[in-house]
């Protein structure tokens, strides 16, 4: 499956923004969706994921409250939608797929579990 991340840009704090990650070349409604991020500097950390079903969304606690995760089987597309954007989410946003079963709940935020990545979008937010 081929992943391809959009929407990122310059905001300020306090802005939201929506990235979107839209998929092609698989199926896109059987695999559990990720979001990653990369400070500069820093490794690659979970920000959020959600169930091929929807049904389930996890987020790093850092996050919650503020950004929102949720996917569109008909568009074969996950977003991530982020609200009250703080100087510390300035990263490179990738967006992962588990193309081969489920992850389970333990492994979630290990990209390591994810076998397919999209080529990541920047959001700078400053002050």
């Amino acid at each position: 499956v081929q992943l391809q991340a959009s929407g990122g840009g310059l905001v300020q704090a306090g802005d939201s923004l929506r990235l979107s990650c839209a998929a092609s070349g698989g199926t896109f409604s059987n695999y559990d969706m990720g979001w990653f991020r990369q400070a500069p500097g820093k490794e690659r950390t979970f920000v959020a994921t959600i169930r091929r079903s929807g049904g389930g969304a996890y987020y790093t606690n850092s996050v919650k409250g503020r950004f929102t995760i949720f996917r569109e089987n008909a568009k074969n597309t996950v977003y991530l939608q982020m609200n009250d954007l703080k100087l510390e989410d300035t990263a490179v946003y990738y967006c992962a797929a588990k193309t081969g079963g489920r992850i389970i709940l333990s492994a979630i935020q290990d990209s390591r579990n994810y076998d397919s990545w999209g080529q990541g979008t920047e959001v700078t937010v400053s002050s």
